[in-house]
């Protein structure tokens, strides 16, 4: 499937014109990135000090896109659990994406239901095909990536949630306690529990569950916005007598969860031999416990973990005495280290948004995040309260203002660091331009405000809207990028 970019660039002759300008200097403008490194001012030193390099360290690599560029995502979720059949995704619009899109976001993780795809065994909906697609359509038109995130929450409509359709859920009638003031809780009610082991482990329901994959890989396998498939969101599994939870997801995720994942992207590859394949861990890795997944026999994997803190679901606010981030950050980091795949970190951010400690917060979630990830989607995209990112007049509720910063969505070369300051407002990329047959555009997308973007060794093109920035380098030039927050805007 295509990766290239839905807005315009320049022409082939402009750029060659361009390059031809760039290249006689680029051994020069090296030695002047050095000398500047060199006599850098206290106040730079300070901001490096607290500056957050991007992914890639530690054994990580990269997300990237066809053109091998090195890819950032920022986003957040959106979806409609409200509204199915006939009313399906009838509150996404397209103006989520304008917006995301207008605050420098440049990915979706989109929320679709199974029960609504298939709602009968074997009967797939058109109708809601058609639904997806135009909200991927709207994607597009805004340059958002997106992500089809197959979503469950407590299995599906027969525990009164959205998910795996009543047709595949089986209890072998054990019970279920509705707990509506505790709704997590319900994963650990024995029906529900049962239900995923049926799911695993049952053959038909297996192949149907790949079969629903095949069927939307297909369809949007070609489709400009989408990047990739999350093949389930938390999953769960039945404990067994005996065991404490993080020893049961582990064991779930090793002996249940991976050989799913390995089916349902051998159905994906049967149609779609291009986009990623988003696999998460059960949600209990928030809680710091390092996943028991193993390998995904698929050269396009990404680790997809969630970032929730218990404590702070509930409404609590952040302890930074706790170290639950650290604590996080060292459990999350092993899997992808291990099988050398990049983090996309696929849900996050507290209920309870403007508590004392949330800015800080804030600051320090994303400072991690960037360590060791390749971007995010927060939870969620919405207009109101609660999780929403915004207010009903589309406004940053408390400290989500902090989610918005400039990156580098995709960089044709190697990031050698990559970092913004929130204190100063400045953002520094570094990179080595790619050799004579790589890319040669490096995108920048930078928030709502004024900024001012300057490079050495590079030309600097910035879109008429000022929300993109585009970096034009000579082939293996070393490129430093700043840029700089003027004033914002309110």
């Amino acid at each position: 499937m295509s990766r290239s970019s839905r807005t315009t660039l320049l022409s082939a002759a402009v750029a060659a014109a361009l390059l031809a300008t760039l290249a006689p200097t680029a051994a020069a403008t090296a030695t002047a990135t050095a000398t500047a490194t060199a006599t850098a001012t206290a106040g730079a030193a300070r901001a490096e000090a607290a500056a957050r390099t991007r992914a890639g360290g530690d054994g990580i690599p990269h997300l990237t896109d066809s053109r091998g560029r090195v890819l950032t995502l920022r986003g957040w979720n959106v979806g409609d659990k409200a509204h199915s059949g006939d009313e399906a995704l009838s509150s996404v619009t397209e103006k989520h994406f304008r917006d995301m899109r207008a605050r420098g976001f440049n990915t979706a993780r989109l929320l679709v239901f199974w029960d609504d795809l298939e709602p009968r065994a074997g009967q797939y909906s058109q109708s809601y095909l058609r639904k997806i697609e135009r909200v991927l359509d709207w994607a597009a038109e805004h340059d958002v990536m997106v992500i089809l995130d197959a979503h469950q929450d407590v299995f599906g409509p027969a525990f009164d949630h959205r998910g795996i359709p009543a047709w595949a859920t089986r209890t072998d009638g054990l019970p279920f306690t509705p707990r509506p003031d505790d709704w997590f809780s319900e994963y650990f009610e024995p029906a529900v529990q049962r239900a995923f082991t049926h799911l695993y482990e049952d053959e038909d329901l297996r192949r149907a569950q790949a079969r629903m994959w095949r069927v939307l890989a297909d369809r949007f396998e070609d489709h400009p916005a989408v990047l990739g498939y999350d093949l389930i969101n938390e999953p769960m599994g039945e404990l067994r007598e005996g065991e404490d939870l993080a020893t049961a997801a582990r064991r779930i995720e090793r002996e249940q969860i991976t050989p799913m994942y390995n089916r349902i992207a051998d159905a994906i590859r049967s149609v779609d031999r291009d986009s990623w394949i988003f696999v998460e861990p059960t949600p209990i890795v928030g809680e710091g416990v390092p996943t028991g997944l193993g390998r995904i026999d698929d050269p396009k994997v990404v680790y997809a973990p969630h970032f929730y803190n218990s404590a702070m679901e509930v409404g609590g606010d952040y302890d930074p005495s706790a170290r639950w981030i650290e604590n996080y950050e060292a459990a999350v980091t092993l899997y992808p280290k291990e099988y050398k795949v990049p983090v996309i970190v696929g849900e996050w951010g507290p209920l309870n948004n403007s508590l004392p400690n949330m800015n800080r917060f804030y600051r320090e979630a994303m400072a991690s995040l960037g360590r060791y990830g390749s971007g995010w989607t927060g939870w969620e995209w919405c207009y109101g309260g609660g999780y929403c990112a915004v207010d009903g007049s589309g406004a940053f509720r408390t400290n989500k203002e902090l989610t918005a910063e400039p990156y580098a969505e995709a960089v044709a070369g190697r990031v050698r660091s990559s970092a913004y300051d929130p204190a100063t407002g400045v953002y520094r990329l570094e990179y080595d331009a790619a050799g004579p047959r790589g890319s040669r555009v490096t995108e920048l997308a930078l928030p709502s405000g004024d900024w001012k973007a300057r490079a050495r060794g590079a030309l600097v093109l910035r879109d008429r809207d000022g929300g993109k920035v585009r970096v034009l380098a000579a082939p293996g030039a070393r490129v430093t990028v700043t840029v700089t927050r003027t004033t914002t805007r309110p």
